[in-house]
């Protein structure tokens, strides 16, 4: 005779929930609402978050899990219209409610006697200048010291030179303003990679530097390092040797143009290389 299957006992949900409802990207209000429930100790509370809730069948739905699952809800809207329609349903689903901006939001019309704009998302908006840059920053931070060659056709500006010639600082400050900067080291007695040699010439610019200033430069990269002031790396005769091999590479490429960065701030050298760019382009 079989074995009657036992029927499961239903899993009943102990955990408290908060709906934070937003008409932008909720950000500010989730990391209030989490801010505040640390006050509690409380591991069973589950936030949810529903962002860009803009159409009153979206509030609706909302609402209407809310009251089934028994959850508070916290809101951020700035349409006034929107806020009215929000404190409504809560009303009529019974639905315990915060409204985390519109009495801030009425206490500051009444302290400036203006009207708020009531535009979603002001504080995240982000121009697409915003992004361009971001982009520019990450590219140049993957392309550091030639880590990958591939990519160097995919670069604005492309750095060429021997260590401690500020190819990163520069890299880095160039991407700020939105330009995916690549540099690519050189190293004595090894070629260039064959992809620097392929693409457009107009955009590689050189950079050198006099003997006795990156002998200073090297000697106090080698004390911050803890090594021995006698390694090659910060000796005068392999740096000068250094120089005559970026030198002789940058000779057989006369179309980079090289730029002596000794003693000159990054800001200095990046606007040289910034106004040569500008003027090859418009050429």
């Amino acid at each position: 005779m079989p074995v009657p299957t036992p029927t499961p006992t239903p899993t009943i949900d102990h955990r408290r929930h908060v709906f934070v409802i937003s008409d932008a990207t909720g950000e500010t209000a989730e990391k209030v609402v989490r801010a505040a429930l640390l006050q509690f100790n409380l591991a069973d509370v589950e936030l949810r978050l529903y962002t860009r809730v803009r159409l009153e069948a979206e509030m609706r739905a909302i609402i209407a899990r809310a009251n089934s699952e028994q959850a508070l809800v916290v809101f951020t809207v700035v349409s006034s219209s929107h806020r009215e329609l929000l404190r409504r349903l809560c009303d009529e689903e019974n639905v315990d409610s915060v409204d985390l901006i519109g009495s801030l939001m009425a206490k500051l019309t009444l302290f400036l006697g203006v009207q708020p704009r009531g535009v979603p998302g002001l504080l995240h908006a982000l121009s697409d200048e915003y992004f361009r840059r971001v982009e520019a920053v990450e590219f140049t931070v993957r392309n550091d010291d030639g880590r990958e060659p591939r990519n160097l056709p995919k670069a604005d500006l492309v750095l060429v030179g021997i260590s401690r010639t500020s190819k990163t600082p520069l890299s880095t400050f160039m991407a700020q303003k939105g330009y995916k900067v690549a540099n690519v080291p050189l190293v004595l007695g090894i070629d260039p990679p064959p992809e620097l040699l392929q693409i457009d010439s107009r955009k590689i610019f050189g950079l050198t530097i006099k003997p006795e200033a990156l002998l200073q430069i090297r000697q106090a990269r080698l004390r911050n390092l803890g090594m021995p002031s006698g390694t090659s790396y910060g000796q005068r005769d392999h740096i000068l040797e250094e120089i005559a091999f970026a030198q002789t590479i940058f000779r057989q490429h006369p179309s980079w143009p090289v730029i002596d960065i000794t003693g000159k701030a990054v800001e200095e050298t990046a606007a040289d290389i910034l106004r040569l760019h500008k003027q090859e382009r418009d050429q």
